[in-house]
């Protein structure tokens, strides 16, 4: 059993952790929990031949470069369906969905999106032979786009 004194310090102790928080901190929301599940279901996903270029600091949150590319022959046997980019934090979960067809010829794509705060940015490739890549990068935003 804690002491008045202790108890006083205590909750002294966490109230200056949560004054301390960053308010960056990426959490991820209900609707991006919920669309990655859709997507990788209960697959292993795994991080190799996915490339994901994103800044790690932006300015404003309206304009930030992306670039992704999977390592894939992208032959019949072998190729890229789609690949998916969510946002932890946005207003909407889901930023783009790309989708390949084996006249693509490489599965690359470069463009932007908006961000409204500071947030992990998460990339899921899906391939023909069922396997998923996932890889996450954090974006610090100074200033948010998406009108918030």
């Amino acid at each position: 059993m804690l002491t008045a004194g202790a108890a006083t310090l205590l909750m002294a102790r966490v109230d200056s952790l949560r004054a301390a928080a960053p308010e960056d901190v990426a959490t991820e929301s209900a609707e991006f929990k919920a669309a990655f599940d859709a997507l990788v279901g209960k697959s292993a996903p795994q991080s190799s031949g996915l490339t994901f270029d994103l800044p790690d600091q932006v300015e404003n949150g309206d304009y930030v470069p992306v670039a992704l590319a999977v390592d894939s022959p992208m032959t019949a046997e072998s190729n890229v369906r789609a690949v998916h980019i969510l946002s932890t934090a946005n207003p909407r979960a889901a930023v783009a969905t790309f989708r390949f067809t084996l006249l693509s010829g490489k599965a690359q794509v470069t463009s932007r999106m908006r961000l409204a705060k500071t947030q992990d940015v998460v990339a899921v490739a899906e391939l023909s032979d069922g396997r998923i890549l996932v890889t996450r990068r954090k974006v610090s935003v100074k200033v948010g786009g998406c009108g918030i």
